[in-house]
């Protein structure tokens, strides 16, 4: 008898290691040497915009890392939208992702009634890339020299000072909007189609203040055409970091930076969305691409795909009460 319950525990044992095996074999064939191929990233913006920039500059770091292609692929259209729906409908096996900003995820659910994808279902979140803080500028002829002075300025002259924006529900948009709510000036927003004209304007003066990520202009203020009051994210921009933020200026709390990111379409498996984010983590923490990156006006910042995920949720809840409060329509 003792024979046979010896014989039974090692069978037990033996079975057991089998199981295991088996699934880990399954996990591996789920996710073989990710990736195999070339992988295509979805940029829904056209070249040159901070977005397309930074996904330029990842898919480089990630083709060398994977020893794959990393394909960019612009699809503009609809604030984002149409490059968007794309990969919701990819198949979910981490061969098509789309990068993002805070207007694509966590602005247009509220800003739009109808989009072609559900947003709370279509995407499993990958990781965060990095922020991108807004420069609150004037033109240099203006005698207000910060934060402070300009809110003086502007309650001096109640209802007569403008702010531009790259087109309404726009972030720079929901910047002065945030802007004018915590200040309780009175200003009026002036809406361009682009941040170009929205930029040239204020240079000329036409315009008295515009939010205007540090990428688009960065340049402008170091060659004098622009003048930089705050920075308009909670801590300052590590590529002009003698510049203070909005919040240590008198704003306490304020905080209107965008950011870009990287999600997959919806059904991507749990361990692949993991293996990606390591990835992008890891490129984005090599020195090179960190310096690059501030040198772009960006704070490098990867996040957990669970930290990404509540990044845009609390973002999207803050954002819906600014449009809400401001009655913000689009154009």
């Amino acid at each position: 008898m003792e024979t046979v319950m010896i014989q039974f525990k090692r069978l037990i044992q033996t079975t057991g290691v089998l199981i295991v095996g088996f699934f880990a074999a399954f996990a591996h064939a789920q996710t073989p040497s990710f990736p195999d191929r070339p992988v295509t990233l979805v940029v829904p913006f056209p070249p040159g915009g901070g977005t397309d920039a930074g996904a330029r500059l990842i898919a480089q770091k990630l083709s060398t890392r994977w020893g794959q292609s990393v394909i960019i692929d612009n699809k503009a259209g609809a604030a984002g939208m149409v490059g968007s729906e794309l990969v919701s409908r990819a198949k979910p096996d981490g061969y098509t992702l789309l990068i993002g900003n805070i207007g694509t995820f966590s602005i247009n659910p509220s800003l739009y009634k109808k989009m072609p994808y559900d947003p709370d279902k279509a995407f499993a979140p990958i990781s965060m890339i990095a922020e991108l803080p807004f420069f609150m500028l004037v033109t240099p002829s203006m005698k207000a020299n910060n934060v402070k002075e300009f809110i003086a300025f502007a309650k001096a002259n109640p209802g007569a000072v403008t702010y531009a924006s790259s087109g309404s529900g726009s972030g720079p948009h929901l910047a002065g909007e945030m802007f004018e709510k915590a200040t309780g000036l009175d200003m009026m927003h002036v809406p361009y189609k682009g941040g170009g004209p929205a930029a040239a304007d204020v240079m000329a003066g036409h315009v008295n203040m515009y939010f205007s990520t540090v990428l688009e202009s960065i340049g402008s203020v170091k060659a004098g055409k622009l003048k930089a009051l705050a920075t308009s994210s909670l801590t300052r921009s590590p590529a002009m970091p003698e510049l203070p933020t909005i919040a240590e200026s008198g704003i306490p709390g304020f905080d209107a930076a965008s950011w870009i990111g990287i999600v997959a379409p919806a059904g991507t498996p749990p361990a692949l969305v993991e293996k990606i984010s390591a990835d992008i983590k890891a490129v984005v923490l090599e020195q090179d691409t960190k310096q690059t990156l501030i040198q772009q006006g960006a704070t490098p910042m990867p996040l957990t795909p669970a930290a990404f995920k509540a990044r845009i949720e609390s973002d999207r809840q803050r954002y819906a009460k600014v449009i809400k409060d401001g009655n913000v329509q689009v154009d």
